[in-house]
């Protein structure tokens, strides 16, 4: 979090349910609902961080800040029809875009797993495909810096999770795409939904998670590329450089010809340089629309992400798809946290119309 000859920024922190994602606000979010993030401490339990399981949530109404942490609390309260934050490749994004979709995977029986189902159902997410299992739900702490730069922290290790002998083929029948993320850790679950969704006909599309998994576990993530399973890659710039780590230039356009090799569509975002993608003999650039400061980056990526993916489905060309990732993308880095608040699907829209592109039947609900 920025140079460690200096002081680090002040950083804020967020909470929010990871297995599977949480979701956005919608533009049809009830009024006054608010945005879920942490509380100030109990004034009766001890002033610390919390970890693990001992995590504890509690209502307040203003904003307060940790006496003994560089950490800025931003408290939250969800009486009502209050919302957890979403978090990556959140179906619920797909809200804002009138694009049905649903989740395969596992929820605990706990606090945190009924707030994301109630959340889920809320934006209009198909749960129908999702396992409820006694356990706990796994939980994720989200970093930004004053920059806007963001790091994720999950704690998985004692969480429900989705195992491969639970997968049928009904979980992806009449879908069009199915969207994971690269995870080393849960490989064997992942390549088997992978298998059965090709069996389905349905297009694959993946994103490479995060640096330190392309880093760490790059063979295997090249052996998955090799499968010729993968209908389209995404990567950040980050992820790109350690994919093509060993080669003459770290050149994201190397990267996005090394994707594009394995995948019919190879996407490279560049944060506010916008992105490179790649279909193929056609190679375009598009740039970052909107702030070129984001107050919070979280959720950047998989909005883009939302927003290519509906340009396919929509029959888009690969430009078109690549400035309706970078409006949707956009929409998210200008207000704190993951979520997409309703002024910013507006400004998404107005955008998209700015840009000639096809805009959500606003009419029609999924």
């Amino acid at each position: 979090m920025g140079d460690t000859h200096h002081s680090p920024p002040p950083l804020r922190r967020r909470i929010s349910a990871v297995h599977p994602r949480a979701p956005a606000l919608g533009p049809d979010r009830p009024r006054g609902a608010r945005r879920l993030v942490p509380p100030r401490p109990h004034p009766r339990r001890p002033r610390r961080l919390p970890t693990g399981r001992n995590w504890g949530f509690e209502s307040h109404t203003e904003r307060g800040q940790h006496p003994h942490s560089p950490i800025q609390w931003r408290p939250f309260s969800y009486k009502d029809d209050s919302r957890w934050q979403r978090r990556e490749h959140d179906p619920g994004s797909c809200r804002g875009l009138r694009v049905s979709s649903g989740i395969v995977g596992a929820c605990g029986d706990d606090d945190q797993g009924r707030l994301f189902c109630h959340n889920m159902s809320l934006s209009g997410v198909d749960l129908s495909r999702l396992r409820a299992k006694k356990g706990p739900t796994g939980q994720c702490v989200c970093l930004v810096d004053a920059n806007g730069n963001r790091t994720m922290r999950p704690c998985l290790s004692n969480v429900v999770k989705l195992q491969t002998n639970e997968l049928k083929r009904e979980d992806f029948r009449g879908s069009k795409w199915l969207v994971v993320r690269y995870a080393y850790f849960n490989s064997e679950p992942i390549n088997a939904a992978i298998k059965i969704a090709k069996q389905e006909g349905v297009s694959i599309s993946l994103d490479l998670a995060s640096f330190e998994m392309v880093r760490d576990y790059r063979s295997h993530l090249i052996e998955l590329l090799e499968t010729g399973n993968i209908d389209l890659c995404f990567a950040n710039e980050d992820e790109a450089r350690e994919l093509i780590r060993g080669e003459a230039t770290t050149d994201p356009e190397v990267a996005l010809e090394f994707l594009a090799k394995y995948c019919k569509w190879a996407v490279v975002t560049l944060g506010s340089k916008g992105c490179v993608a790649k279909h193929g003999k056609e190679v375009v650039r598009v740039p970052a629309i909107g702030e070129s400061h984001a107050v919070d980056a979280t959720g950047a990526g998989d909005l883009f992400a939302s927003g290519f993916l509906y340009g396919l489905v929509k029959g888009l060309s690969l430009e078109e798809c690549c400035k309706v990732g970078a409006c949707s993308g956009g929409s998210v880095i200008r207000a704190l946290g993951g979520e997409v608040m309703p002024e910013n699907w507006q400004w998404m829209y107005k955008q998209m119309k700015a840009k000639g592109l096809s805009v959500p039947d606003l009419g029609i609900s999924t």
